[in-house]
């Protein structure tokens, strides 16, 4: 049998390891799109590719993974629960948020980036809001 406390576990610190750099690479981004010496670009697109493919793309499969390891092994209990689906939409949110991330990673590599650092700074608290309605959905469980 499937050690429930371990998936839960695991599901938290891949989520916690996804939403550090969810938080981390937009404010790269602002950094990023200031800078002007090719040193700093070249340093930026280092950081941004380590962060992107190294910690967060893989914690984010693996907070995927455990997540619905988890809504599997309860299936009957949770799935129709109007608060886990409403988790879930927030997940596939994030997942396009992180393609996103992609994309403005590889305009910066392209040198294409057509936004500010004001504009990054406001796409960096969209994670944040994301993370707030998450917690409370999991925490309170709402519409059971």
């Amino acid at each position: 049998m499937i050690n429930m406390m371990l998936l839960k576990t695991l599901h938290i610190i891949f989520m916690t390891a996804w939403f550090a750099g969810l938080f981390y690479l937009p404010r790269l981004f602002v950094y990023h799109s200031m800078a002007e010496d090719k040193i700093s670009l070249n340093r930026f697109l280092i950081m941004e590719r380590k962060l992107l493919y190294g910690i967060m793309t893989p914690s984010g499969i693996l907070t995927i993974l455990f997540g619905f390891l988890l809504t599997y092994l309860h299936f009957s209990a949770y799935f129709f629960q109007t608060w886990l689906i409403l988790k879930i939409l927030l997940v596939v949110t994030l997942v396009i948020y992180h393609i996103w991330c992609v994309r403005l990673y590889k305009d910066f590599l392209g040198e294409r980036n057509k936004h500010s650092h004001v504009w990054f700074r406001w796409f960096n608290e969209f994670p944040v809001v994301i993370l707030v309605l998450i917690t409370a959905l999991v925490i309170y469980k709402p519409f059971i």
